[in-house]
């Protein structure tokens, strides 16, 4: 018996390395795709409404998912399941594209994509709260740090054509950031007993139906929308809103919540990159010292205590 648990030992361990590989390949994959969303968003708010762009994004991610619904496992749905299954939704897409959609139309790409950074911070503090995961000394400290940087990015910034209003645009990407880390730590607690895609096709169903109306009273200014609009409209529904979300998902099957959180911490640096090579986004020096302060803040909060 002990001999062929031994020999059965290296086979588990493989089996789980590959899990654990197939994972972290699916957090690269989300992590690239939303370090580019911030300025295909960009994009398309020059030309469509942020709750159009929103309702879009989920109604083309719904019907590419729609044609594979059928062969999707069936949900262990258990009493009370429900109400989470709807806040989860409310969380993600609604409050939080609502909030960082219109975060985008006051703020830069960039700055917003640095933000972003705080989620794991602030997934560290609500998987301690909710799942029990142990929270370190170092995190909260980081927390803080970050914070500050986000109001020292804030106050350094500067109005421009592109970012009229810095302050009030990186208040709202804040906010849509608490959203993320709520939802990603209520998803943990659901991931056990629903499919990966199932989860992420009733949250794109709840979005078509929050957002329905204003692509609904938007529909004639749709025609004159151009080429480049709707080719960032169709990234964003057809890709990031769908492979993003559900990479994530499958990632956070395998992985603890606040450990694949921090895989967010290479999207303000891709968003600040694309921006620059895209839109033309630049940072000021002190914009620059504010997000170095921030991603610092994240990096002092994984130290291990000695």
């Amino acid at each position: 018996m002990e001999q062929q648990a031994i020999l059965t030992a290296p086979k588990v361990q493989a089996a789980q390395g590959e899990h654990r590989g197939m994972a972290l390949l699916a957090l690269a994959g989300a992590v690239l795709l939303w370090g580019t969303s911030y300025a295909a968003a960009k994009t398309a708010l020059q030309q469509v409404s942020p709750a159009t762009l929103i309702g879009l994004r989920m109604l083309l991610a719904s019907l590419v998912l729609l044609p594979f619904w059928s062969r999707l496992p069936r949900p262990r749905y258990q009493t009370g399941d429900g109400r989470w299954l709807l806040v989860l939704g409310l969380l993600q897409p609604c409050l939080y594209f609502l909030c960082e959609v219109e975060a985008l139309r006051h703020t830069s790409s960039a700055q917003a994509g640095t933000i972003a950074a705080l989620v794991p911070l602030f997934v560290a503090v609500m998987a301690r709260i909710w799942l029990g995961e142990r929270l370190r000394r170092p995190a909260l400290l980081g927390l803080l740090i970050s914070l500050a940087g986000v109001i020292l990015l804030s106050l350094a910034a500067v109005g421009s054509a592109t970012a009229p209003d810095p302050l009030l645009g990186n208040s709202l990407q804040l906010m849509a950031m608490v959203c993320a880390a709520s939802y990603m730590v209520l998803l943990k607690r659901l991931s056990d007993r629903y499919d990966t895609w199932w989860l992420t096709g009733v949250q794109n169903l709840l979005g078509v139906l929050f957002y329905l109306p204003a692509v609904w009273l938007a529909r004639e200014s749709l025609w004159h929308v151009d080429l480049q609009g709707w080719l960032a409209i169709g990234y964003l529904g057809g890709i990031v809103t769908l492979g993003g979300f559900g990479l994530y998902n499958m990632a956070l099957r395998v992985l603890p919540a606040s450990e694949a959180a921090l895989s967010i911490n290479l999207v303000p640096l891709l968003a600040i990159l694309v921006g620059w090579l895209l839109l033309g986004e630049a940072m000021t020096l002190l914009q620059s010292l504010a997000a170095l302060l921030i991603l610092g803040g994240v990096v002092m909060s994984q130290l291990k205590r000695h």
